[in-house]
């Protein structure tokens, strides 16, 4: 990116890092990707124990084979078969730290994230002792309005490809409430593989600096 849209992102991302600050949240900014392992490895301690929501943005930026390293207990879901994995999200809940992406982050200083089966919004409400959130400036909006568009008409179906989810967004690439002309955050479709079935807005936090915030200063994930 250029010097002047360089100035730009970085003028929003610190709008957000202040809204974030006052939300009882800890910011941190990773001007790369590669920065983003140097930051977590900070947050965590040796023999921690580890989970993660699944996550291109973690992916993308090598989070994943960090954790594998023989320094920490990592929750690892894709190791495990399908039918212990109900087993390990709750296991998630205790963990020392829990590390994902968010769907969005508003300059308001909210984090929004929609899940299918809701084991990510409850790790990021309640359970692990530290939560690490990790995000690219794209995925910062103005408000929650913008976040639910977003997660409508961008990552909702772009996830439902990366995922193969038989839903109305995997066919047609937008949420079938834009079809019926509703603008209403929970409204979808019926099938039985949809990915927006549970919403989480975090705002103020009582337990201060458990939610960590990375924002990175490139385009990550959906």
């Amino acid at each position: 990116m250029d010097e002047n849209m360089k100035s730009v992102v970085l003028n929003r991302i610190n709008r957000t890092a202040a809204a974030l600050k006052k939300n009882n949240m800890e910011f941190h900014y990773a001007e790369s990707k590669i920065e983003v392992l140097t930051i977590i490895s900070n947050l965590l301690k040796t023999g921690d124990v580890v989970a993660t929501g699944g996550s291109m943005t973690l992916e993308e930026c090598g989070v994943i084979d960090l954790l594998r390293s023989d320094k920490y207990k990592y929750l690892d879901r894709a190791a495990i078969e399908h039918d212990k994995l109900e087993q390990l999200y709750r296991a998630s809940f205790s963990a020392d730290a829990y590390i994902c992406s968010a769907n969005a982050v508003t300059e308001n200083g909210e984090l929004y994230n929609v899940d299918g089966n809701g084991n990510r919004v409850a790790a990021i409400s309640y359970g692990p002792k530290s939560v690490i959130i990790v995000v690219g400036y794209n995925k910062i909006v103005t408000n929650l309005d913008e976040a639910v568009n977003k997660v409508k008409n961008t990552a909702a179906p772009a996830n439902a490809q990366r995922l193969t989810c038989a839903s109305y967004c995997y066919e047609k690439g937008c949420c079938v409430s834009e079809k019926k002309g509703l603008q209403t955050m929970t409204d979808g479709c019926d099938s039985d593989s949809r990915l927006c079935c549970d919403y989480l807005i975090t705002a103020h936090q009582r337990n201060k600096n458990r939610i960590k915030v990375i924002i990175v200063g490139e385009k990550l994930g959906y």
